[in-house]
């Protein structure tokens, strides 16, 4: 008869997370309806306002305590096994072999505190990830470890033996490169400008600095949040190979560390905006099965980025050249028509579109779900048609703007080279 697993407690620097549930219910409604707050605080003497706000403070850190003594977790042969709830018990079994992949957070403080966030990428689960939520450092790499080595096939008394396999680091941006990519790129200072051209509208409006604050602060913030923003997020960005997939760290005050498995990517974006291609830099983000999209490499010269991308999706090239629509689909779409393209090779199915930000959209025929053929009125009178693909990351990615009879041949092509793609695909394995 099999040992019951030893349960585990987070770690004790965890009540501080969770004591300010009562407080930001008191805070909620004070927001939710200022007046009577404030009609409230007036009306209560100084002895018990500070009663009060005794009480508040002391129930938070009993909510803290409490909530941190009743969350325990364990990891079983099959699965992860998470218990929490005071008075209303929750039990949560993720099971072993739908995980995908196990990331380690650090936000600036817990990086003081010397904790880790663990977060759980599960198949079938929704788009927010299960995660503990504090644990030492060094238990956090080795609880996800354990995991990974559990979810490829070790034996569970082996497993926490196995320890975290060996990476090798493939790509490191530079801070001078991504401060120069961060400057080429064209949203932060078009959302500058827009501050500007409204601050000066406005005060010749109204004359009131409030007015001018109240708009433009807001778009201004978004321009450094494009910027600064962008640069304290991906410093440090390193790419490195393992056997469990690619892993990502990155951040300057948020520390992140991040493991793509290669199996379960199903469209690669390579990203060009204008003020790039001088240099030859493209960024690159990925489509990730049960998950949301994510950042390959914020910014690289292409050739690094080809050979990258040979490594995620094995056997599968670049196109070099995309055929364009016919002239005629500028009466579609005047003059965007010429950032549209198309390839098919063996192995992927490319598409194209943008002109002054260019995207080029990878999918491997074996991750194609279905193909669609599309021709709204227009293009019926014009001779043309859409076609689209379907991925497992439930994104459809267009084809545009084609001849119709080469969009049916290409709709009929595209069907026989995803039935084979999948049917010689190997599995996806990690470990290996």
């Amino acid at each position: 008869m099999a040992a019951e697993p030893v349960e585990r407690r987070l770690h004790p620097v965890t009540p501080l997370r969770r004591a300010w549930a009562p407080i930001a219910a008191v805070a909620g409604w004070a927001v939710h309806d200022p007046d009577g707050a404030r009609d409230r605080m007036t009306s209560l003497d100084l002895r018990y306002l500070l009663a009060g706000i005794a009480a508040l403070l002391l129930t938070g850190a009993l909510y803290g305590v409490l909530s941190w003594w009743y969350t325990r977790f364990a990891v079983t042969d099959t699965e992860l096994r998470i218990r929490t709830g005071l008075l209303f018990k929750r039990t949560a079994h993720i099971r072993l072999d739908r995980i995908q992949a196990v990331d380690v957070a650090q936000p600036l403080l817990a990086r003081v505190l010397g904790v880790s966030k663990l977060k759980l990428d599960v198949v079938g689960a929704d788009k927010e990830k299960d995660e503990l939520a504090f644990l030492g450092a060094e238990e956090a790499r080795a609880l996800r470890a354990e995991l990974l080595a559990r979810a490829a096939g070790f034996a569970p008394q082996s497993a926490p033996a196995v320890g975290e396999a060996p990476a090798r680091e493939l790509v490191r941006v530079a801070p001078r490169q991504l401060v120069v990519a961060v400057l080429l790129s064209g949203g932060p200072w078009i959302a500058l400008v827009c501050a500007v051209v409204l601050a000066v509208f406005l005060w010749n409006v109204t004359h009131s600095p409030w007015a001018v604050l109240g708009a433009g602060l807001p778009v201004l913030g978004i321009a450094l949040n494009g910027s600064a923003g962008r640069f304290l997020k991906e410093y440090d960005w390193t790419l490195s190979e393992s056997p469990d997939g690619l892993r990502i760290d990155y951040g300057l005050l948020d520390r992140m560390h991040e493991t793509v498995p290669p199996g379960r990517v199903q469209t690669v974006r390579i990203e060009e905006p204008l003020l790039w291609r001088r240099r030859d830099w493209v960024r690159v983000e990925l489509d990730v099965a049960g998950s949301s999209g994510s950042v390959l490499l914020p910014v690289a010269p292409r050739a690094l980025a080809v050979e990258v991308i040979a490594r995620i999706l094995p056997g599968v090239t670049v196109p070099a050249a995309l055929s364009r629509p016919p002239r005629r689909a500028r009466w579609c779409v005047p003059l965007w028509w010429r950032g549209y393209g198309f390839a098919a090779t063996d192995t992927v199915f490319a598409t194209r579109h943008g002109l002054l930000r260019r995207s080029l959209s990878l999918v491997p025929h074996a991750k194609v779900q279905s193909v669609r053929f599309t021709q709204g009125p227009w293009q019926r009178r014009l001779g043309l048609a859409d076609v689209h693909v379907e991925t497992g990351a439930n994104k459809s990615l267009p084809t545009r703007l084609r001849d119709a009879e080469e969009a049916r041949a290409l709709w009929a092509a595209q069907v026989e080279r995803s039935r084979t793609g999948r049917r010689t695909a190997t599995p996806d394995r990690w470990m290996t």
